[in-house]
């Protein structure tokens, strides 16, 4: 497809110009002149809920960018995504997250060859580990029973594992203690290593290559902390790997029958499926990993089947499409309103900057349209005291993503009930605002004068209209997660198709890697002045010194 795929669609004047009309829309006359907007814009999936009334759009809207995305492609590349095609271009791969929540008996295959059997072969694996951990068979090297773990990872190998445990905090095993370490930063891993036991730690490194330059030195310091109080001997009760590098691993000190393996086929933000969940299934145990995997599986069957005007990835997408690229809205925002999901923020502006923040297309043209916007947030109702005001009275319109439980993990009373009522009420306002009419009327019934009144009336007038999908599950349990990041998964990916661009590739976080190399021996040794601009060489310099005067 050419640079100009997306605005050389047949379907893309039509958009055009129904947006011309809708652009002056405000929603409280979109409610006002269709009172079952909830009933219409609203889809169910693998235990999902999505409310979608909140948006600038109507029947039309929904109508004409569903015939975008067939004229894209959207339902080809979703075909070809299932069956094993290689639709990771630059890197020649299939793509292929779905096959690791599949079961047992489906056939997916690659180059011709079956690869379920192998995913259930390492699935098998990691629920025969994990329940010899969590019933204390496995011990550590004193007889000891584990009580800590210890997931060594970045990215991918870091940010899916330690959101998931976080977020299902409610099922993990009362004697283990889950801990993340992925920045180079050694403030990270020192944190951690001052607070557990080396007679009842357990690491896992997860590198699939076992050269992550991040992950082998935090890897490394690991060791040397655990062979300063433990014999050499001792290292496989408390090191095992998530990596395919055999050798490397051995080398290590690692029993390589406890390394677990994945394949090229599985992107770092789509592994948490494969063993790079190993911490999740110690954590919850096996059979909840397993409703993990099923609820993920539920919504790529959805994804797979259902109609694109009924399907919840593929309306999230299509929503997400009308503001970046007709609206023009440069950012979203995810805001949660439950405790536990405190990282999927972060675990989201991963999933879709990494996939989509590309500036050319398939072919390599450089793209004439808007990609991925900027993704953040944070929980409610912490975010209504930080950013909300932004969200109601910023110059910025951008559209929110609120997720929910309908039923807590916890037993404490009331406190679900005032979650879900600020969850509500800030979909509702950011939908409905506030005039000055109304501003001015409620100012007369606090009893302020008139010129009080004039001053105020502008800073108290919202002016609404601003978008919002709600998401809704019954509780937060490991099937609703699995299906949640699938949503998102498939949203991504429908994006990616639409904008044209390979979701599946990452070339841009290899420049400042390499970058990095070259510096780091210039802050011990001999600077290269000739290698840098100015201000590089400034900062060098001051590194170098350790003083700022």
């Amino acid at each position: 497809m050419s640079q100009s795929a997306f605005t050389a669609a047949a379907a893309h004047d039509p958009l055009q110009s129904h947006f011309a009309e809708a652009k002056n829309w405000h929603m409280r006359m979109l409610f006002s002149q269709e009172p079952d907007r909830f009933s219409r814009f609203s889809v169910k999936a693998a235990g999902l809920f999505l409310d979608y009334s909140k948006n600038r759009l109507n029947d039309t809207t929904m109508r004409l960018l569903a015939a975008l995305a067939r004229e894209r492609g959207l339902e080809q590349q979703r075909d070809a995504m299932f069956s094993g095609k290689k639709i990771n271009t630059t890197e020649q791969r299939a793509v292929l997250h779905v096959a690791l929540r599949a079961p047992r008996n489906a056939a997916i295959q690659v180059d011709g060859q079956d690869v379920m059997p192998e995913v259930h072969r390492v699935l098998d694996h990691i629920r025969d580990f994990a329940e010899r951990v969590r019933s204390g068979q496995w011990t550590g090297c004193t007889g000891k029973s584990i009580t800590d773990v210890v997931n060594i990872g970045i990215g991918g190998s870091d940010l899916g594992p330690e959101m998931a445990c976080r977020a299902l905090r409610a099922f993990v095993h009362p004697r283990l203690s889950m801990h993340f370490v992925s920045n180079v930063d050694a403030h990270d891993i020192d944190s951690v290593l001052s607070h557990v036991n080396p007679e009842t730690t357990l690491f896992i490194i997860a590198s699939k290559t076992f050269t992550t330059v991040e992950t082998m030195m935090n890897a490394q310091s690991a060791r040397t902390w655990f062979l300063r109080q433990r014999g050499a001997a001792d290292l496989p009760k408390h090191f095992v790997a998530v990596s395919t590098n055999t050798k490397a691993v051995a080398a290590f000190g690692i029993d390589t029958n406890n390394m677990f393996p994945f394949w090229d086929w599985v992107g770092g933000r789509y592994s948490i499926w494969s063993a790079i969940g190993l911490p999740l299934a110690l954590a919850i145990g096996y059979d909840r990993f397993a409703e993990f995997l099923a609820g993920a599986h539920a919504m790529d069957q959805h994804f797979r089947t259902a109609p694109l005007e009924s399907n919840m990835p593929v309306i999230l997408g299509l929503i997400g499409v009308w503001y970046r690229n007709f609206f023009g809205f440069s950012s979203l925002t995810i805001a949660p309103y439950h405790q536990d999901l405190e990282r999927f923020p972060a675990y989201l502006q991963q999933l879709e900057m990494e996939s989509n923040g590309k500036r050319v297309s398939k072919e390599g043209n450089a793209l004439n349209i808007a990609s991925c916007p900027a993704v953040w947030g944070d929980v409610g109702t912490n975010g209504q005291h930080a950013y909300f005001q932004l969200l109601h009275q910023g110059t910025d319109v951008i559209p929110v993503d609120f997720i929910a439980a309908l039923k807590p993990s916890h037993a404490l009373p009331g406190h679900h009930t005032v979650l879900l009522a600020n969850c509500f009420a800030q979909s509702e306002a950011l939908m409905r605002g506030k005039t000055s009419d109304e501003a001015r009327a409620e100012m007369r019934a606090q009893g302020l004068a008139e010129d009080d009144i004039d001053t105020l009336a502008p800073h108290r007038t919202f002016p609404g209209n601003r978008p919002s999908n709600t998401i809704l599950m019954d509780a937060l349990t490991p099937s609703a997660l699995g299906a949640l990041i699938a949503l998102y998964e498939h949203k991504t990916f429908t994006q990616g198709v639409l904008w044209d661009v390979n979701s599946f590739d990452q070339w841009g976080v290899e420049l400042g890697k390499a970058l990095a190399k070259n510096i780091e021996p210039e802050l011990t040794g001999t600077p290269r002045p000739d290698a840098h601009d100015s201000s590089t060489n400034g900062l060098i310099a001051l590194a170098r010194t350790g003083l700022i005067s």
